[in-house]
C-alpha cells in the first residue's frame, strides 16, 4: 500500500493534469474571462455544498479563519480572471509556460510564510525554470500582453497557495474551498452590479458553453482544487508549486491535439518545456534522498 506522501504526490500529478485540461476548456468557452470565473466559482461552490452535506461535515469555521477565507476567495477570483484573460490574449501554451515561474516565487515566499530557511536547491531550480522560460519568451515575444496577465496570475496563485497551506492545518479542505469560492462569487457579483453586467444576455449561453462550464466547475474546480488543498497536509506548498510546473507540459500536449495548429509552437519552446520536466523530477529526487535530520 502506498504511503501517505507518495500517494499524495501521485494524486497531485493527476490534479495537475486536470489543471492542464482546464486551460483547454478556458480557450474553448466563448464568454469573457470574468464571466467565466463567475460561473465557474458559482457552480463549483454548489457542487461543494452538496458534497459537504452528503459527507455530513460541519460548515462552522472560526471567525478569524473565516475572514482569511474571504480574502483568499478574492485572490482566487482575480487569479482565475487574469489566467483566462491571458489565454484569450495569447494562447494556452504561452499562458501555461509562464506558470512555470510559480515554483521560483514559492521558493522565495514560502520561507517568509513558514519561518524556515531558504533551501539552495529550491532557488537553483527556480532559476533553471526562469532560464527555460527566457528561452521560450525569446521566440514568442508577440504574446507579451498575455504574458503580463499570466505573470500577475501566477504571483497571486502563489500567495493564495501559501495561505491555504496554513488554513488546511485546522480546517477541512472541502469546507474552506467552499467558503473561498462563495467569497469569489460575491466579489465578482459586486463588480458586475456596479458595471451593469447582469443583463438577460449574460445568462444566455450556448449549449456547448454550458456543458464545458459544468465540466470545468465540477471535475476541474470542485474536485481538483479541494484535493490540491488537502494534499498540502502531506506536501509543502513549494513542492505543490514546482509540480504544478508540469501543468504547461500536460496542457501544451492536450492543446496541440484538441485545439490544433494555433497551439503549434517553436522548437525552442519545447526544449524549455523538457527542461521544466527534468527540474520537477530532480526536485522530487533531492527531497526524497536529502531529507532534513
Amino acid at each position: 500500500m502506498l504511503n501517505g506522501k507518495l500517494s499524495s504526490y501521485l494524486n497531485l500529478h493527476l490534479i495537475v493534469f486536470i489543471w492542464g485540461f482546464t486551460a483547454i476548456l478556458g480557450a474553448l468557452i466563448s464568454i469573457n474571462a470574468d464571466s467565466l470565473v463567475w460561473y465557474r466559482m458559482l457552480f463549483a461552490s454548489g457542487f461543494l455544498f452538496l458534497y459537504i452535506l452528503f459527507k455530513k461535515k460541519s460548515f462552522i469555521i472560526p471567525t478569524k479563519e473565516f475572514l482569511k477565507l474571504i480574502f483568499v476567495g478574492l485572490l482566487i477570483a482575480v487569479h482565475w480572471i487574469f489566467f483566462f484573460k491571458a489565454i484569450h490574449l495569447s494562447n494556452v501554451s504561452i499562458t501555461l509556460a509562464i506558470f512555470s515561474l510559480g515554483a521560483f516565487f514559492a521558493s522565495l515566499l514560502e520561507p517568509l510564510f513558514y519561518g524556515r530557511k531558504v533551501l539552495w536547491y529550491e532557488v537553483f531550480f527556480g532559476l533553471v525554470i526562469i532560464a527555460s522560460l527566457s528561452l521560450i519568451l525569446k521566440v514568442e515575444i508577440n504574446y507579451f500582453e498575455g504574458m503580463i496577465y499570466a505573470l500577475i496570475s501566477v504571483i497571486i496563485g502563489v500567495l493564495f497557495t501559501l495561505m491555504n497551506g496554513k488554513l488546511i492545518v485546522k480546517n477541512d479542505s472541502a469546507v474552506i474551498t467552499f467558503y473561498e469560492f462563495i467569497s469569489g462569487v460575491f466579489f465578482i457579483s459586486i463588480y458586475f452590479l456596479f458595471d451593469n453586467k447582469f443583463t438577460p444576455d449574460f445568462f444566455v449561453l450556448t449549449s456547448n458553453d454550458w456543458i464545458l462550464i459544468l465540466i470545468l466547475a465540477s471535475i476541474c474546480t470542485a474536485y481538483a482544487f479541494t484535493a490540491s488543498v488537502k494534499i498540502m497536509q502531506q506536501l509543502s506548498p513549494y513542492t505543490v508549486m514546482l509540480t504544478t510546473s508540469l501543468e504547461p507540459v500536460y496542457g501544451i500536449i492536450l492543446a496541440y491535439f484538441i485545439i490544433g495548429e494555433k497551439e503549434k509552437m517553436s522548437f525552442e519552446f519545447y526544449i524549455g518545456a523538457i527542461i521544466i520536466v527534468a527540474t520537477v523530477i530532480l526536485n522530487g529526487i533531492i527531497k526524497h534522498y536529502f531529507k532534513p535530520k
